[in-house]
This record gives structure tokens, C-alpha cells and sequence, in this order.
């Protein structure tokens, strides 16, 4: 009589597949979180008529959606958006470490271009804070591409997937030599 959770993985997989299934979950979840702060932060400095604070907006909600889409590939029985969420995931933690790297070199030049209507201390600790996320956002991103490349190997190799290619097996299979070419039988 106890409660019972289907994570979307089979009863067969290993230990260290399921670890891996969980802390990948984890990380998107995390990077949910500080995407969604760093839209709030980015909101907070008032630059919705700004194009380059609508794209700074964008980034986020992009990352955003290819956190989503990891959840979901992770969840999913096949491997079909296995490849469109490593593109995502790749591109987005790129933009988010030259967002990061044009935040913290070159601030003052960043909010002139972003138009804010704060205060120029203020709006540079509020950008600031957000550079930061970026940051932890870039490494949690790679971290999400390198686990979800070890779930993707472990489906592989436990034939979990739906490319089930190596199954663990010790079978040896005989085959017989007598209607080979003649240079090949032994």
C-alpha cells in the first residue's frame, strides 16, 4: 500500500542512469529558476521599449523553453528531440556567455543601448546581478549538455531507448563456413 512515482525511466536501468535521470532533472529545474530571475531582474530595470532589451528578454524565455524541452526529452520514451534540444541548449548557453561577458566588460555602454529608465547606480547593480546569472546560467547549461550526452549514451548502451543498440548480452553467435568464397574458409 504504498505510493508509487513512474519517472518515465524502466525498471531495468542502473543505478547510475537513474542518478544521472535525477540530476539532470535538477539542473533544468535550476536553470528554470535563474532564467526566470534574470528575466525578473531584466523586467525590473524598465526597458520594455528598448529592441535590445526585448532581445535580452528573448534570451531568457529561450532558455526557458530549451530547459522545458530537456525536462521533456528526459521524460519521453524515444529519442526524437534529443538533437533539437542539444541545438537549443548549445546556442543559448553561447548567447548567454557573450551576454554575460558584454555585461560585466562593458556596463555603462550596455545600459545606454538598453534605454533604462532607472537610475544609472542602480540600473548597473540590477545588470550586474543579472550578469551573474548569466554566468551560473552558461555553466548550468553545459552541465545540462554533458548529462543529457550521458543519458543519451546510457540509453545506448542499455538498450533503453528507442535505438536500442548495445544489449547486454554473452551470446556468441556460430555461423556457418561452408557457403563462404573459398579464400575466407577455414
Amino acid at each position: 500500500m504504498g505510493l508509487s512515482i513512474d519517472n518515465g525511466l524502466p525498471s531495468d536501468v542502473s543505478d547510475s542512469h537513474y542518478r544521472t535521470h535525477k540530476i539532470f532533472l535538477l539542473s533544468n529545474y535550476i536553470l528554470l529558476g535563474a532564467a526566470s530571475s534574470c528575466i525578473f531582474l531584466t523586467l525590473s530595470l524598465r526597458l520594455i521599449p528598448s529592441l535590445s532589451g526585448f532581445f535580452l528578454i528573448l534570451l531568457h524565455v529561450l532558455t526557458i523553453a530549451a530547459a522545458i524541452s530537456g525536462c521533456a526529452v528526459a521524460a519521453a520514451k524515444t529519442n526524437k528531440w534529443y538533437a533539437p534540444h542539444m541545438v537549443a541548449t548549445v546556442l543559448t548557453a553561447i548567447f548567454q556567455g557573450a551576454v554575460s561577458v558584454l555585461i560585466f566588460t562593458r556596463t555603462d555602454d550596455f545600459l545606454s543601448e538598453l534605454h533604462s529608465y532607472v537610475m544609472e547606480k542602480d540600473a548597473s547593480m540590477i545588470l550586474k546581478l543579472a550578469g551573474g546569472l548569466s554566468v551560473t546560467i552558461f555553466c548550468l547549461e553545459w552541465v545540462v549538455l554533458s548529462l543529457a550526452f550521458a543519458l543519451r549514451y546510457y540509453s545506448y548502451v542499455e538498450g533503453t531507448g528507442s535505438n536500442s543498440g548495445m544489449k547486454r548480452s554473452a551470446k556468441v553467435q556460430q555461423e556457418d563456413a561452408n557457403d563462404w568464397p573459398w579464400p575466407f574458409q577455414v
